[in-house]
């Protein structure tokens, strides 16, 4: 095209180039991120930055609400930058050439299980990163042999010193479900057992006896 070709990113480029830049920033506990319009080149996400805005990451953010704060913003940049082509009046500059670039990797069914060897604020941040979609996870192993799988939405961090190992499954069979971490546990808010609706982990253990289950050890990630 004689004017070029422009993209929308949601990332402040040049940090988190790549598939995933939402889900990556909340995962990575920052606490702001943004949108940029740029002029594409060969090089995935390189080009020349048009236009930025940033926005704030709060602590009760996930991937899911993030999202919903930049289509907002960037269906208004978007326009911006269309007029400003249309109109002749468009410039752009070289991204910053910094010496830290943060990647924003596809997510694969792997990412998706927390290491509980981790601390509670970065399983935290996995947790909101994956958030509605495709949503953290656990496999679980009942006493009898079955296994099923539990998705995780949201959680909320006990920083102490846990009296249980790393990725044992802690529940009362009524309200309390929790996973001991490195340093604390993880509570478990809302959840969808394999089969189930997504509910809160008090309403699934009205139907399920939590306790017959063990956190089944996730396959090493590549």
């Amino acid at each position: 095209p004689p004017l070029g070709t422009f993209n929308l990113h949601a990332s402040l480029l040049p940090q988190y180039r790549g598939a995933a830049p939402i889900n990556w920033a909340v995962i990575n506990g920052e606490k702001e991120t943004g949108i940029t319009t740029f002029f594409l080149k060969h090089d995935i996400d390189t080009g020349d930055i048009i236009m930025q805005e940033k926005t704030e990451i709060t602590d009760t953010d996930n991937a899911g609400s993030v999202h919903d704060k930049l289509m907002l913003l960037g269906g208004a940049m978007v326009l911006k930058t269309v007029e400003q082509i249309e109109s002749g009046t468009v410039s752009s500059v070289p991204q910053p050439d910094l010496t830290e670039i943060k990647p924003a990797p596809k997510i694969y069914k792997e990412t998706c299980y927390p290491d509980f060897n981790e601390s509670c604020v970065r399983i935290k941040n996995l947790v909101r990163g994956l958030a509605p979609y495709p949503a953290a996870r656990v496999d679980l192993i009942k006493s009898d042999g079955e296994t099923t799988n539990l998705k995780i939405f949201d959680t909320i961090p006990e920083i102490c010193i846990p009296t249980h190992s790393a990725g044992t499954l802690v529940s009362d069979g009524k309200n309390m479900l929790k996973i001991a971490a490195a340093d604390g546990y993880i509570h478990l808010k809302e959840v969808q057992l394999a089969g189930k609706k997504r509910m809160t982990a008090a309403e699934l253990m009205r139907g399920t006896d939590m306790t017959q289950f063990l956190l089944k050890p996730s396959e090493p990630k590549q």
